[in-house]
């Protein structure tokens, strides 16, 4: 398996913070956000390599990242050679030139590389194992306005996705999808396919909003929290919980202190 993490974003409603650093590279507590990610990716053994897809502006900042870092599996930097969001190739767009540039023929976990979150990648790995499908990941959501910024899935009595939208003004279920997946090896050339048939190649929800008609996806419902950072507001609130968290757990591991 092989692990994307994508960072080719330019993250303009955070600017100033990201004006000239990349989102994923924004420190949480005491490590860049990515950091957390690919700890995650790591803990799934299969994993043999981990590509993160940077733009031209912020590639030289990953590469001098992954230089300062003692990873368990290969990390890449890929290059989408993007300078604004004027001609950036999109989160799909960005998908489909690393599937290419890797001539990638494995399953392909994908991960957003400003998200921040809490729960266990693997468990995710280990649900996708069990189902033998493609998945999705979700939580319920019970504020409107929130799920109005995701793609929202409807599900059955199993956990298959039988309608997902992204970014809808009416949704027609409290069931939000998380910029994370999982794809089977051979739905891989159905993202080309998608592409070439002239379709959004911006958000990675509407891949899978597309593909669910077609074949089986499966959604795996997480425990914990997972943080979508795209506002200055919404960094601050998550860097706060974190400093929390690690105050407490620091607490339980010296309870003199």
């Amino acid at each position: 398996m092989k692990a994307i993490i994508l960072a080719a974003g330019y993250a303009t409603r955070l600017y100033p913070l990201t004006k000239n650093q990349p989102k994923a590279l924004l420190p949480i507590g005491n490590k860049p956000i990515i950091d957390y990610i690919v700890e995650e990716i790591e803990t799934i053994k299969e994993v043999d390599k981990i590509i993160v897809i940077s733009n031209d502006r912020f590639y030289n900042h990953f590469v001098d990242w992954s230089s300062n870092r003692d990873f368990k599996v290969p990390v890449k930097i890929i290059n989408d050679h993007t300078t604004s969001d004027d001609d950036k190739l999109g989160a799909i767009g960005d998908i489909n030139l690393v599937l290419n540039e890797e001539k990638i023929e494995d399953d392909v976990l994908i991960v957003a590389g400003d998200n921040y979150f809490t729960f266990k990648l693997k468990d995710f790995y280990d649900y996708y194992k069990a189902v033998d499908k493609d998945c999705i990941l979700v939580k319920e959501l019970n504020d409107k306005k929130t799920l109005q910024s995701f793609a929202v899935v409807v599900l059955d009595e199993k956990s298959k996705v039988i309608d997902m939208e992204e970014k809808p003004q009416e949704p027609k279920s409290n069931i939000g999808a998380y910029a994370s997946y999982i794809y089977k090896k051979e739905t891989l050339p159905l993202i080309k396919t998608y592409l070439e048939d002239g379709n959004n190649p911006d958000a990675p929800g509407h891949f899978p909003a597309w593909l669910y008609s077609r074949q089986d996806i499966y959604a795996y419902a997480f425990e914990g929290e997972c943080y979508d950072i795209g506002t200055p507001k919404s960094y601050e609130e998550v860097q706060q919980s974190v400093v929390k968290q690690e105050v407490a757990a620091s607490k339980i591991e010296n309870p003199f202190s």
